[in-house]
């Protein structure tokens, strides 16, 4: 649970912090841009930044449920990089601003759970390279963040766990509606769905600039989407994984959540490492812009002349009808911003015919029902990854690692099931380590195959070079599942505010939910990716704050 010591500390700095300095600068929908130019003109310092950001974090997580835990020691850090700026040092684009990691993300100044009760206070030997990355260029990292424990590879069905749910922290609240749901068969979660596996929540809310996520199959599209935020779910190879908590290699990356197009453009550049991570071979996948610097592509006419393609079969014919008209007010701003759209464009892979070499029924492998002898019409990629990467992960940790193997998870997850570790089962870990990473390898290899070829070369790579496109647009979240598969980055923008599709009775009056639009792409396309969603985002500018007091 959340230290009390740090509680206190944040209430103190609520109660400190002057009305004097928020009347100068605010940091309330505030971007990474605009604290950069106020700590420049000294109309702010980096230590009055953090400081408002801890006010917000003590008035309003004890319902968001945001943070896992918050550093103790940002304060003196912002204090230090004042210091630094006073003597002429700015180490890099993000000097003084505070930036939270997903609690799969190493620190070795603050515990990595994973929001796992076994690795509940558990500080790793080792950073991982993007938190040096960050620390290189200039960020406080100010907190961890609540997630879906283990990134969501723990329960599935049938009693799947819910999104933004971990046995440390609880459940996480959708800021845009806090409350919990009210429904008899409730269990705690909130009313209204705020995304998974990593969280939005805090930058949503204003409790710090900008956060790093993770994705294996929508856990950074998925809660940015929830939460009214860009997310940039990258090439997978692009940013390094070497110290993050793994599912598979085949498809986890991390990746920025921010409230602007420009914000996350900035935090992508610093997380990608100049060049190639030793300990991650994915790393060379990509090569990087001139000095990482991805603002180059912040171009307000980014849409005119882009070949946009609407893949109608399966991504938009189940929407609501607020969902679907939205998605044509957005591919009306894109005609009008110059766009030649391609409608339909379908993926042919969701309109194949035969049943093998149809993506919409070839699922993950997932749960208790997909257990070996029931696991012949799903992938098993994700299962077998994580036997093989998780395990891998666990070596790397040395003698304080509170587990040695997955099997050692599971049998302490068992042991302290009263005091909470699987409220909802662990069938997903059940069915990783039931996987015999040698013997299973060629139904791995097999299955590793099919996805790459019904997810990219059937799939987006086909529709992509048929229509000449520079983007695929899909509603919401909704295309992550298939640009996972091959690790083809997505970037998703802020967009609408949409009903709740809960069936709550009217009495509980059930508030809207924020509703975005993502561009995909192929292998390393984020450039392109960038200068679509800038764009759009300049003709729109719909994200609104979430309605805290």
């Amino acid at each position: 649970m959340k230290n009390i010591a740090i509680v206190t500390m944040l209430l103190s700095v609520a109660v400190l912090t002057s009305s004097a300095q928020r009347k100068t600068f605010s940091v309330g929908e505030a971007t990474i841009p605009e604290m950069k130019k106020a700590m420049k003109e000294k109309r702010v310092t980096s230590r009055e930044i953090v400081q408002q950001y801890l006010t917000r974090i003590a008035m309003y997580d004890a319902k968001l449920h945001a943070t896992i835990t918050v550093n103790p020691d940002a304060l003196k850090e912002a204090d230090e990089r004042d210091r630094e700026r006073a003597r002429g040092k700015v180490h890099g684009p993000l000097h003084g601003i505070p930036i939270a990691l997903k609690d799969i993300i190493h620190t070795t100044d603050m515990p990595t759970t994973g929001g796992a009760l076994a690795f509940d206070g558990f500080i790793p030997p080792y950073e991982a390279t993007l938190t040096k990355n960050l620390r290189e260029a200039g960020a406080i990292i100010i907190a961890k963040t609540s997630l879906t424990e283990l990134a969501n590879w723990v329960a599935g069905p049938p009693t799947p766990m819910p999104t933004n749910y971990n046995p440390i922290s609880g459940y996480g609240m959708n800021p845009y509606d806090p409350r919990r749901d009210p429904r008899e068969t409730a269990d705690g979660r909130g009313a209204l769905f705020p995304g998974g596996s990593s969280s939005g929540v805090g930058t949503a809310a204003n409790f710090w600039a900008a956060n790093v996520g993770t994705e294996t199959s929508g856990s950074i599209l998925t809660p940015s989407n929830a939460t009214m935020l860009v997310g940039i779910k990258p090439t997978v190879g692009r940013i390094s994984r070497y110290g993050v908590i793994p599912i598979t290699a085949d498809q986890d990356t991390p990746g920025p959540m921010a409230k602007t197009v420009t914000d996350a453009a900035i935090l992508l550049g610093v997380l990608e490492s100049q060049s190639p991570d030793p300990n991650d071979p994915a790393t060379s996948r990509c090569t990087p812009p001139p000095n990482r610097d991805y603002t180059r592509f912040l171009k307000r006419n980014g849409l005119k002349g882009a070949r946009i393609g609407i893949p109608r079969a399966s991504f938009y014919e189940s929407l609501s009808p607020e969902r679907a008209t939205a998605m044509a007010d957005a591919i009306d701003v894109l005609k009008r911003e110059g766009a030649v759209v391609i409608d339909p464009a379908n993926v042919p892979s969701t309109i194949e015919p035969d049943v093998q070499q149809n993506f919409d029924r070839w699922n993950i492998c997932s749960g208790a029902g997909n257990s070996k002898g029931s696991d012949a019409n799903c992938s098993i990629v994700l299962k077998y990854g994580m036997k093989r990467d998780f395990n891998r992960w666990l070596s790397t940790l040395g003698p304080s690692a509170p587990v040695k193997s997955l099997t050692e998870l599971r049998e302490w997850n068992l042991k302290h099931e009263r005091a909470g570790a699987i409220k909802y089962g662990q069938s997903n870990l059940d069915i990783s380590d039931e996987i015999d990473v040698q013997t299973d390898r060629a139904r791995y290899e097999a299955d590793r195959a099919k996805d790459i070829a019904l997810a990219a070369t059937h799939g987006i790579d086909e529709v992509m070079h048929a229509n000449r496109l520079d983007a695929l647009l899909f509603p919401g979240s909704n295309g992550s599942a298939l640009a996972a598969r091959p690790g083809y980055p997505s970037i998703i923008v802020p967009f609408a505010m949409v009903p709740n599709a809960a069936p709550f009775s009217s009495a509980f009056d059930a508030k809207p939910g924020p509703f975005g639009v993502s561009f995909t792409g192929m292998a390393c396309s984020e450039p392109r990716l960038i200068e679509l969603g800038y764009a759009f985002e300049q003709a729109t500018k719909r994200r609104v704050p979430p309605p805290l007091p």
